[in-house]
Parts: C-alpha cells; sequence; structure tokens
C-alpha cells in the first residue's frame, strides 16, 4: 500500500514536471523570443545568440544545458536527480516542436507581462513536483561555492549577467522590460508554489474563551488550538486561539467578535498554503467526498 501510494505521487510529480516544463516552452516561443526579452537564465543566452548568429533557441539550449546538467549532478548529486533530467530537456524538446507556433506576442511590455505569467507558472507547477529545468541553476551553484555567496544572490548575479548582456545585442528599453520580466517571474512562482488561497489565519486573544470557542465551533464548524497567554501590560492570564478558514466565514467570525466580544484582539493574517483536515484532506475523519 505505501509502495502504491509512494508510486502514484511520483507519478503525478513527473506529471507536474512535463506540464510545467511544457509551460515555459510555450512561453519563450509566444511571448519572450518573439520580443526579444532575454530573461535571464538558458533561455535568455538562446535568445541573444539567436538574434546574433540566428541559432536555433532549441538546439542551443540542448547543448548548452547538457553539460550543465552533468556540472550540476556533479556538484548537487542525487537531489538533481531525474526530475531535474526530465525538466531540463523537456523544454528544448517542446522548443523545437512548437518553434513555427502561429500565436506570438512581439510587443514588448505584453511579451513582459503575459511571459512571466506563464514562465512562472510554468517554473511553479515544475517546484511543486520536485523538479527543475536545470540552467542556470547549476551555474549559480558552482558560483555559490567558489564564492561563498548566498544561493539567492549567486542566482541574481548569474540571470543579471544574462540580462545586462543583452543591452549589446538589444537596447536598454527592452533590457528594462526583460528585468520586469524577471521580477514578475519571481513573484507567480511564489504565487504557484504556495498556492496562495484567500483563507484567513485568525488570531484571538480574549478572557473569555468558552463563547469564542463557542463561535468557532458551532457557528463556523471549524477547529482551532487554544494557546496559554499572559498580557504584557496587565500581567493578566489570557488566552490566545489560532483558527484557520475560509474569507466568507472569517467576515462572519469577525462581524460575531465585535458584536459579543467587543474587548477581544483580533488579527486576520493571509494565509498561503493551508494543509490538514477541511483544507487538503477532508473535512471529518472518515469522511468520502
Amino acid at each position: 500500500m505505501k509502495n502504491e501510494t509512494k508510486g502514484k505521487q511520483l507519478g503525478k510529480d513527473y506529471a507536474l514536471i512535463i506540464l510545467g516544463a511544457t509551460l515555459v516552452a510555450l512561453s519563450y516561443n509566444m511571448f519572450l523570443l518573439p520580443s526579444k526579452l532575454a530573461a535571464g537564465g538558458i533561455s535568455g543566452v538562446s535568445t541573444v545568440l539567436n538574434e546574433m548568429f540566428g541559432w536555433s533557441p532549441s538546439v542551443t539550449q540542448f547543448l548548452i544545458n547538457a553539460p550543465i546538467f552533468v556540472i550540476g549532478w556533479l556538484i548537487m548529486g542525487k537531489d538533481f536527480g531525474f526530475k531535474t533530467l526530465v525538466g531540463t530537456f523537456w523544454v528544448p524538446f517542446i522548443i523545437g516542436l512548437t518553434a513555427n507556433i502561429p500565436y506570438t506576442i512581439t510587443n514588448p511590455l505584453l511579451g513582459a507581462i503575459y511571459g512571466a505569467i506563464v514562465l512562472g507558472a510554468g517554473l511553479g507547477i515544475v517546484y511543486r513536483g520536485g523538479g527543475s529545468t536545470g540552467g542556470t541553476a547549476a551555474i549559480a551553484q558552482v558560483l555559490k561555492k567558489a564564492t561563498g555567496l548566498s544561493s539567492g544572490y549567486s542566482q541574481l548575479a548569474v540571470d543579471g549577467i544574462v540580462v545586462v548582456s543583452s543591452i549589446i545585442v538589444f537596447n536598454l528599453e527592452l533590457t528594462l522590460f526583460a528585468l520586469m520580466c524577471i521580477y514578475l517571474t519571481s513573484k507567480v512562482i511564489d504565487k504557484v508554489q504556495l498556492q496562495t488561497t484567500s483563507s484567513k489565519l485568525i488570531l484571538i486573544i480574549t478572557e473569555n474563551e468558552a463563547n469564542v470557542q463557542r463561535m468557532i465551533r458551532e457557528d463556523l464548524d471549524r477547529g482551532l488550538t487554544k494557546v496559554r497567554s499572559v498580557g504584557g501590560y496587565s500581567n493578566q492570564d489570557k488566552t490566545m486561539i489560532l483558527c484557520v478558514a475560509e474569507q466568507t466565514e472569517a467576515v462572519k467570525l469577525r462581524n460575531m467578535l465585535l458584536t459579543e466580544e467587543p474587548t477581544a484582539f483580533v488579527v486576520f493574517l493571509n494565509a498561503s498554503e493551508i494543509l490538514g483536515r477541511g483544507f487538503s484532506l477532508d473535512k471529518y475523519y472518515g469522511q468520502k467526498l
């Protein structure tokens, strides 16, 4: 049973990697290459080389990624793995397959915005599958080991070199659009990886825990956690109640608290991703939806 579950998860991971890598390739052929945006990474290098020498982006990315993958395997070992192998070479394969796609955007502003959305979504899906599209990630790891820089700064340095070098081939305006594309891509990746929802984490500090507990359990049908605390000003014993609820439930609870517990101290926080019963699992034990 355990092996069956593990096999299903592995199959799901590879499906996510293939889907995400396909979106990465489509973002390149539909938005980034036609708009002449060298938005970092090996795709940015292939865009510059395509403009300078007319080299095929799919072949260029394949030839560059092959030795980089070997370097990454040697440096990162098993963590690089077969998932990265799939992601690394699926992207140039789809780029070559869709090279003549009729739907393209040449406007650099639209290319930067929508290219970033599709690219970020694709990369986020690949990362959720535990994979990678290779490329400059391996180069960044080499730079990190050689210089002692953090992973973030190493990646920024490598992608930054690619983007800035595009000034020589294109112009400052296109380079600025490429920088905007990199920034938007990073935001979309975070959204997709964390599966940002409208759920709220609610922190309630109250002296009347029984009433607040009743509201959450009976009116919202949600679980809660109670944390004993001491007021920093009054030095009195209090209870902090933690609860996660959907947007509409949070609004309902807010109105009830304002009416019945106006002295309670309440904080509403955006919750990026919720794992557990009522969210990623069935709400009740034994329930089958």
